[in-house]
C-alpha cells in the first residue's frame, strides 16, 4: 500500500511567493531572487512530504503563476502576439510567461493578457490555451525535466505531475472556426512523447497525468482521444508507470472508458462521490492499481478515518493491500498550508480548531489512514482522538441555531420575488434615477493601497482606535467619491477600503462564521484569499455596511451604489460546513444579505450591487446536475434582493463564466443590472446574451482590470461599440471587468478617465442618430 500527493500548495506558508512576484513586477527585486524563493519553497514541500512519509511525492506541481499556463509554455502554445516578447533582447522566460498571463505594456509594445477562467468549480482561476487551426507544437519550456532533475539532487525521487493532452485541449479554446480543438490531439501528443524520453533518460518511475475531465460529459471524440493517447504512452513508454488522475467527480457514465485505458494505476474521488467506489471494483481490470481520493483536497474538516477505512476495507477486500494507493480527493492547492500556524485561540477556538485540517496536515491523515489500514498499533491514539474530535463536533452548541432553521423553514413564494415585473420596474427607476445613456459606474472596490492595508494591520494590533481607523477610511472614501465626480462617473461606490476581501468582510460580521489567521488559498497568480470557515447556522446580528455606504452618499448629490457579496457567492468562496445541504445554508446567508438590502434601502440608497461572480462556477460538473442546483441558486439570489421596492435598482456581477448554457436562469435572477468580465473575450460572452434577447440592462466590461496596462479610449469603444451592434443601446452600461482592488491608483485613475470619455463617444453616436 502506497502512500500519495497529487499536488501541495505553492504560495509558500507564509506567503511568499505572492510577496516575491509582486516585488519582481514592480521592479523592486531581481529576477533570480524570484526564481531562489521559488526553489525554497520547492525544496521545503518536497522535504515535509519524504518526512510525513509520502511514497510518491509529487513535482512540476508548483508554478509561479498558473499550471496550466506553464503547460502552454511547456507545448509551445505561445499565441502570436506575444512573439515579440521573446524577441526583445533582455527579455527571460519568466518575462515572456508573466506577459501572456498579465499583458505586457512597454518596450514599444502593448499586447493584451491571454484570457483566464475558473479551474472547474473552483475558485482557482487558470490561463485559458489558445489553439488555431493550424497550431504547432513543439518543447519550449523544460520546467517539468528542470524541477524533477531539481528534486533528485537533493535526494529525494518525486513523480512529475503533467495535466494531461486531452483535459489540456479540452481546457482551452480556439481562436478561429473550422476545427475543434480535440481534432489537435496528434500534434500535441508528440510533445508528450519527448518529454516522457527525457524523464526516461533520467530514471523517472512514475508519472501523474491529471485528466478531470474524465469526470465530466465527453463526446465520442473525446473518448476516442483518451483512448488514443494512453495507447500511444503504454506503447512507447511499457515501463512507465502512469497514474491517470480523475477528481470533482465521479467517473460515472466514464468509468468503462477510464477503467480500459492501459495505465499503471487509476485515481478516483472519494470525497466528491465515494460510491462510485463500489462501480469501480466492480469492474477493475487485473493488475491495475487504485489511488483512493479520501482526505479532502477542497475543504479544511479533519477526515473521518472511520468512514475512510470503511472504504480502505473495501477495496482492499477486493485488490488487496498492495494495488491500492492512499491520496488526497485532488491537490492540496485548494487547501491553506498549515493549521500548526493558528496560534492565537481568540481567532480560531480550540474546539473549532480540533475540527479542522490544512495542507501539512492532510499529508499526515494519508500517512495515518495507511497505518491504521496495516493495523500499525502506534497509530491508535490517533484514530481515538480522530473519533473524538468528530463526536465533539456532533454535539458542540455552537453549530445549531433554531430561530435560523425556523426562519428558513418559514420563507413565503413572495419572499422569491420582486413585487413588480423588470418592465414595469425599470419606468420607476427610470424616472427615480435620471441616468444617462450608457451610465458608467464602477464594480466597487478601488485601489487598496500600502497604507490603507497598514491602517487595517496597525487597527487589528490596536494601534490604531476605533475613531483613529474611521476617521482615515472617511478621508480616503472622500477623496475616492470626489475622484469619481471630477471624472465623470454617473454611478458611484464608496471604495471598500474598509474591507479586507469581499467574502471575509462580510463573514466577520455574519453568525455561524470564523476565521484563520494563515488560511491562505491561491486564487490566481498572485492573488490569495483567506476563505471564511461556515462551521454553524448564518445570521446577521447587525447591519454590516449601511455606515459607509450612507456616509458615502452623503458626500454627493449623484447616486452611491451600496455594495455586497451575493449569498451564492459568499457560499462558494468560504470553506462550507459539511454535516447539512449546501443549499441550505445557502439559504441562511441569503435571508442575512436580505436583511442588510432592506437597510441599506432605508438608509436612502437606491442602487444596490449583489455580487454573485460565483454562481456560474458552482455548477454541478454533470448537467444532468445542474438544475438541482440552479434552482436553490438562483432562489437564494432572489430571496436576497426581494425585499425593497420597485425604484430601488438591484445590480450583480458575474465573471470569467461561460453563460450560454444557463442564460435562462440568469434572467431568472431578475437583476436589473448585470454587469460582466468581457474585454479579454472581446465581447464574446455577449453573445449569449444577444441570442437570447436578455430582457435587462447588461454592463459589458470595456478594460481587464487583472492586468496592469491602461487601455485607451479607442479601444473601449471598439468594444462598446461590438456590444452595442448586439445589445440594444438603451440597455448598455459602461464599466470595468471587476474590482479595482489590486490595481494602483495611477493606472486605475488613467483607465477611468478614458473609459468615461468612450461613454460619451457613444452617446455622441446615439444622439446623432436621434437627429438624424
Amino acid at each position: 500500500m502506497l502512500t500519495n500527493n497529487l499536488g501541495y500548495p505553492r504560495i509558500g506558508s507564509n506567503r511568499e511567493l505572492k510577496k516575491a512576484c509582486e516585488q519582481f513586477w514592480a521592479g523592486k527585486s531581481t529576477l533570480q531572487n524570484l526564481v531562489q524563493v521559488g526553489k525554497d519553497i520547492r525544496q521545503q514541500n518536497w522535504e515535509l512530504q519524504k518526512e510525513k512519509g509520502i511514497d510518491l511525492i509529487p513535482s512540476n506541481d508548483f508554478s509561479f503563476y498558473d499550471q496550466v499556463l506553464d503547460l502552454s509554455l511547456t507545448v509551445g502554445a505561445i499565441p502570436k502576439r506575444y512573439h515579440e516578447v521573446i524577441l526583445n533582447a533582455g527579455n527571460s522566460e519568466l518575462d515572456l510567461y508573466f506577459a501572456m498571463a498579465r499583458g505586457y505594456q512597454k518596450d514599444g509594445l502593448d499586447i493584451t493578457a491571454m484570457e483566464m477562467t475558473k479551474w472547474f468549480d473552483t475558485n482557482y482561476h487558470y490561463i485559458v490555451p489558445e489553439f488555431t487551426k493550424d497550431q504547432q507544437f513543439k518543447l519550449f519550456s523544460t520546467k517539468l525535466l528542470d524541477e524533477y532533475n531539481e528534486s533528485k539532487r537533493l535526494g529525494i525521487k518525486t513523480k512529475p505531475v503533467i495535466i494531461g493532452p486531452v483535459t489540456y485541449l479540452l481546457l482551452g479554446k480556439e481562436k478561429e472556426s473550422g476545427f475543434e480543438r480535440i481534432d489537435l490531439i496528434k500534434n500535441l501528443l508528440p510533445v508528450y512523447i519527448d518529454l516522457l524520453k527525457k524523464l526516461e533518460e533520467q530514471q523517472v518511475e512514475w508519472v501523474q497525468f491529471d485528466e478531470p475531465f474524465l469526470s465530466l460529459d465527453l463526446t465520442e471524440k473525446d473518448k476516442a482521444a483518451f483512448k488514443y493517447v494512453y495507447a500511444e504512452i503504454k506503447k512507447q513508454f511499457p515501463k512507465l508507470k502512469t497514474l491517470l488522475t480523475t477528481y470533482f467527480e465521479a467517473l460515472k457514465d466514464n468509468t468503462e472508458l477510464a477503467l480500459s485505458l492501459p495505465v499503471h494505476a487509476l485515481h478516483i474521488d472519494l470525497v466528491r462521490n465515494p460510491e462510485q467506489l463500489e462501480t469501480v471494483l466492480a469492474s477493475i481490470p487485473a493488475q491495475l492499481k487504485l489511488s483512493l481520493g479520501l482526505v479532502d483536497g477542497r475543504n479544511i474538516w479533519k477526515n473521518d478515518f472511520s468512514a475512510s477505512l470503511k472504504l480502505i476495507d473495501l477495496a482492499k477486500e477486493k485488490l488487496g493491500a498492495n494495488r491500492l494507493i492512499i491520496s488526497p480527493s485532488c491537490s492540496l492547492i485548494h487547501s491553506p498550508c498549515d493549521l500548526d500556524l493558528e496560534t492565537n485561540d481568540a481567532v480560531l477556538t480550540p474546539e473549532i480548531k480540533q475540527w479542522l485540517s490544512f495542507a501539512k496536515q492532510k499529508v499526515e491523515e494519508i500517512v495515518t489512514l495507511k497505518q491504521l489500514a496495516e493495523n500499525d498499533p502506534s497509530a491508535l491514539p490517533k484514530l481515538e482522538s480522530n473519533i473524538h474530535a468528530h463526536e465533539n463536533r456532533k454535539t458542540s452548541t455552537l453549530i445549531h441555531n433554531t430561530a435560523v432553521k425556523q426562519r428558513v423553514a418559514g420563507i413565503k413564494e413572495k419572499d422569491e420575488h420582486r413585487s413588480e415585473p423588470y418592465a414595469l420596474r425599470s419606468v420607476a427607476q427610470k424616472a427615480a434615477l435620471k441616468l444617462p445613456n450608457f451610465p458608467t459606474t464602477t464594480i466597487g472596490s478601488f485601489p487598496q493601497t500600502p497604507e490603507v492595508r497598514s491602517w487595517r494591520a496597525k487597527y487589528k494590533k490596536g494601534l490604531l482606535s476605533q475613531k483613529e481607523y474611521d476617521d482615515l477610511i472617511a478621508e480616503e472614501t472622500k477623496e475616492t467619491i470626489l475622484f469619481q465626480e471630477k471624472t465623470g462617473i454617473d454611478v458611484l461606490v464608496h471604495g471598500e477600503f474598509e474591507r479586507n476581501d469581499m467574502v471575509e468582510y462580510f463573514g466577520e460580521q455574519l453568525a455561524g462564521f470564523t476565521f484563520s489567521k494563515n488560511g491562505w488559498v491561491q486564487s490566481y497568480g498572485s492573488r490569495c484569499v483567506k476563505p471564511p470557515i461556515i462551521y454553524g447556522d448564518v445570521h446577521r446580528p447587525e447591519p454590516m455596511t449601511v455606515k459607509w455606504s450612507a456616509y458615502a452618499q452623503s458626500l454627493t448629490e449623484k447616486w452611491v451604489k451600496g455594495m455586497l457579496t451575493g449569498p451564492v457567492t459568499i457560499l462558494q468562496w468560504s470553506f462550507v460546513r459539511n454535516d447539512q445541504p449546501r443549499s441550505e445554508t445557502c439559504t441562511q446567508i441569503a435571508l442575512a444579505i436580505r436583511d442588510e438590502v432592506v437597510d441599506l434601502e432605508q438608509a436612502g440608497i437606491k442602487i444596490i450591487q449583489i455580487d454573485e461572480p460565483a454562481i456560474r462556477e458552482g455548477l454541478p460538473l454533470r448537467k444532468a446536475d445542474w438544475q438541482d442546483y440552479l434552482q436553490w441558486a438562483v432562489r437564494a439570489f432572489r430571496i436576497s434582493a426581494s425585499g425593497v421596492e420597485n425604484e430601488t435598482q438591484i445590480h450583480t456581477h458575474m465573471c470569467y463564466s461561460e453563460f450560454n448554457d444557463i442564460i435562462q436562469n440568469i434572467a431568472d435572477m431578475d437583476a436589473d443590472v448585470i454587469t460582466i468580465e468581457c474585454s479579454r473575450s472581446q465581447m464574446e460572452l455577449l453573445d449569449a446574451f444577444a441570442d437570447f434577447k436578455y430582457p435587462n440592462e447588461i454592463g459589458p466590461g470595456v478594460y481587464d482590470i487583472h492586468s496592469p496596462r491602461v487601455p485607451s479610449k479607442e479601444e473601449m469603444v471598439f468594444l462598446l461599440e461590438k456590444a452595442r451592434a448586439v445589445i440594444p443601446a438603451a440597455q448598455l452600461w459602461v464599466n470595468p471587468d471587476c474590482g479595482l482592488k489590486t490595481r494602483h491608483w495611477e493606472e486605475t485613475k488613467k483607465a477611468l478617465i478614458e473609459m468615461v470619455a468612450a461613454a460619451k463617444v457613444l452617446r455622441e453616436y446615439v444622439e446623432e442618430a436621434v437627429t438624424l
